[in-house]
């Protein structure tokens, strides 16, 4: 490990644990604990799991003025959702966007009554917060936190929460409260990168050992590290920056076109005004060139990022898988990549080029599995 590698407030807790430890956007990370990845995803899927995210970037966003609507307004300058309309105590799905529609992060921000908190990929966040400095700087104060950041995950994940605090089983997904844990406040959110039910929880950096270990302590709680996030993340469907999407993609090429609000659509009160409106809204109405989709192989052998996809044994390839692996909880192969438009309907017959062999896949719709978020 070089001395330029950053470590978490729960680095060497992860080390005193036996976590396999990689260096992951900067910073040392655990790929695994002893349990081993395949252990890890399925007891997340089957109880609860908990993450290290503390390599992501937290920020403030706090308008000079007092008037959150104006921190909110001068946000959506920079993404295609509806921030304006976000109620207090809620989150929302975002993504930065450049002038040609292309994704310069996704993110997650919530209305935290008098500022906004949004939540970056931990590998773009020195340029996420040079973006906002430079386009808020005038109306806001644009502050990244020292902060700890926590995800449990799973379908126990609630039980064992409330356990430290019961109001938590209050929240819905996609809600955000501020939380005591006895005497260290937290900022919690229902959410997560799993395809299941849980929490984010922001932490002080310095009292973050003291709650994590309170959680572990439960026995339907093991520690989880990168291998497990990725393939729970897969199998749910969801992206990874810089794999999945990227400045070349945009949003309804990603299938994300569900995160763009009707306000922010043509004919919406507060139609475009962000970064590459033009093509974005364009691909809305109109349809886009080429769609993320579900990928099944057929067989065992798993299909990684980077393998071409062709329509016939003779031709150019049509498109590529961006994220690939074996899906534990689907017990087969599972992937995601882009193709052309025309051919991304499920059940779609396709290629892949595989060790200098054809062989088949099928496009699938996605998620892979059932999600579990708790909506009502």
């Amino acid at each position: 490990m070089t001395e330029d590698i950053l470590q978490t407030p729960l680095s060497a807790m992860h080390r005193s644990k036996g976590a396999r430890m990689v260096a992951f956007a900067g910073y040392d990370m655990p790929l695994n604990f002893p349990l081993g990845i395949l252990k890890e995803h399925l007891h997340t899927r089957e109880a609860a799991g908990l993450f290290d995210v503390s390599h992501m970037g937290q920020v403030e966003i706090r308008p000079k003025s007092g008037n959150l609507e104006d921190a909110a307004r001068a946000f959506e300058a920079l993404v295609p959702v509806d921030v304006v309309g976000l109620a207090e105590g809620r989150q929302r799905y975002a993504f930065f966007t450049n002038d040609a529609g292309g994704i310069l992060d996704d993110l997650m921000v919530a209305n935290r009554g008098d500022h906004l908190f949004v939540v970056v990929n931990a590998a773009c966040k020195a340029a996420d917060l040079a973006l906002m400095r430079e386009a808020l700087g005038e109306s806001c104060t644009v502050e990244p936190l020292e902060r700890a950041l926590v995800a449990l995950q799973g379908p126990r994940s609630e039980a064992v929460l409330a356990d430290l605090h019961p109001d938590v089983a209050l929240m819905r997904f996609m809600e955000v409260r501020e939380i005591d844990f006895h005497g260290i406040p937290g900022v919690v959110s229902r959410s997560g990168y799993t395809g299941e039910d849980g929490y984010e929880i922001s932490l002080p950096a310095g009292s973050a050992v003291d709650v994590v270990e309170r959680i572990l302590g439960h026995e339907e709680v093991e520690p989880i590290g990168l291998g497990a996030r990725d393939s729970l993340r897969l199998e749910a469907g969801l992206c990874l920056y810089g794999h999945d999407i990227d400045e070349t993609t945009t949003p309804v090429e990603a299938a994300l076109g569900w995160a763009i609000q009707d306000v922010r659509r043509n004919g919406g009160r507060r139609a475009g005004g962000f970064p590459g409106a033009g093509v974005i809204l364009s691909q809305l109405s109109g349809g886009a060139p080429r769609r993320r989709v579900g990928l099944l192989p057929e067989g065992r052998a798993p299909m990684r990022e980077g393998t071409e996809l062709f329509a016939a044994e003779a031709g150019e390839p049509v498109g590529r898988i961006t994220s690939g692996g074996f899906g534990p909880s689907v017990g087969a192969p599972v992937a995601m990549g882009y193709v052309p438009s025309e051919l991304a309907a499920p059940g779609t017959q396709l290629l892949a080029k595989l060790r200098g062999k054809m062989l088949p896949v099928t496009v699938a719709k996605l998620p892979f599995i059932e999600p579990g978020y708790k909506r009502g």
